[in-house]
């Protein structure tokens, strides 16, 4: 099932979306100094991919720099895919088919605002403490 979902997300809004990610992402790599928050760019433009079958969770180890780097992400380019989150949520929650795909985009827009800090996991190893 999740299969399923992928490929109907892909066609539909995950490509577009991974095609925002990653301009933002090279834009951000333009300047050495951004340069974190564009791998972070590209890290999500992945999991707004092909986001079935994996999840979001809260690194324990971030803490203030990871929350003064989402301030600067939200200023530079996380409002803007948070937007286009929202708005193909919207649309794909029009048909009755779409509306597990719109809840799935309504899912990442707090990860598109605020990205660091944040780990990308199957929905499998949810829970299960890291391999040191």
């Amino acid at each position: 099932m999740r299969t399923l979902l992928n490929i109907i997300w892909l066609v539909l809004s995950g490509f577009w979306m991974f095609l925002g990610y990653m301009a933002a992402g090279v834009l951000l790599c333009i300047l050495v100094i951004t340069i974190p928050w564009g791998i972070a760019s590209f890290r999500i433009g992945l999991y707004a991919l092909w986001p079935f079958g994996r999840t979001i969770v809260g690194k324990p180890s971030a803490g203030l720099g990871s929350f003064l780097g989402n301030v600067v992400w939200v200023l530079l380019a996380g409002w803007w895919l948070a937007l286009g989150h929202i708005l193909t949520g919207v649309a794909m929650c029009l048909t009755i088919i779409g509306i597990p795909l719109g809840i799935a985009s309504f899912k990442l827009v707090p990860v598109s605002l605020m990205p660091l800090g944040k780990d990308i996991v199957p929905v499998d190893r949810v829970g299960v403490a890291p391999v040191v």
